[in-house]
């Protein structure tokens, strides 16, 4: 068993050296699998941390050449856990990504009602003018809105810097390195010459 490979994974994934070894054990050397199973195991414990209340963090602020700044709160458990580096960095990624991908909303949590009718009810619309089968109509136009909306959230939108996840996988993967429940409060983005 090569120790630098267990190093690497507990780097890339917060376990311990114990899990890191177990799980290259399990994968029988291969680091991917190993990477994937512990890469789970730690998104299954941030879940759990979930339920916890983060209060403390930080806004972070990017600005790209003076034409976009980003603003973004991001809450954490601890004041210790808002200085640490890991979480530094985490706030400038999703700065950086904000100011790429212009979400509109966080999470499907703050979109209205309304606004998901109004966006179902259109699609539903777009399925019949298609000629789509009357009893697919709803199930059509569900699933357009939901890919829809999740490209006009953040947390559910592919990272820049790394497309096979989300934003919010890169979070929760960032709190399980962490220890705590991280938080994505809000966010506000603003292009030069663009008017709301």
């Amino acid at each position: 068993m090569d120790i630098k490979e267990i190093k690497r994974l507990r780097e890339l994934t917060g376990v311990g050296i114990t899990d890191a070894k177990k799980a290259l054990v399990e994968a029988n050397g291969d680091f991917e699998v190993a990477l994937k199973a512990m890469r789970k195991k730690g998104l299954t414990k941030a879940e759990k941390r979930g339920e916890r209340e983060a209060r403390a963090g930080v806004i972070g602020t990017y600005n790209h050449d003076s034409r976009i700044g980003v603003l973004v709160e991001l809450n954490c458990e601890t004041d210790f856990v808002a200085r640490n580096e890991l979480f530094t960095t985490l706030v400038k990624d999703v700065c950086m990504h904000v100011a790429a991908s212009a979400p509109m909303y966080v999470s499907m949590d703050d979109i209205s009602k309304d606004e998901i009718d109004k966006q179902k009810s259109e699609f539903s619309e777009k399925a019949k003018a298609d000629g789509r089968p009357a009893d697919m109509v709803e199930k059509i136009a569900d699933g357009m809105a939901k890919k829809y909306f999740s490209e006009k959230c953040l947390l559910d939108q592919p990272f820049v810097k790394n497309p096979d996840i989300t934003v919010g996988e890169y979070v929760k993967e960032h709190g399980a390195k962490l220890g705590e429940n991280l938080v994505v409060r809000r966010f506000s983005r603003m292009q030069l010459g663009e008017v709301s």
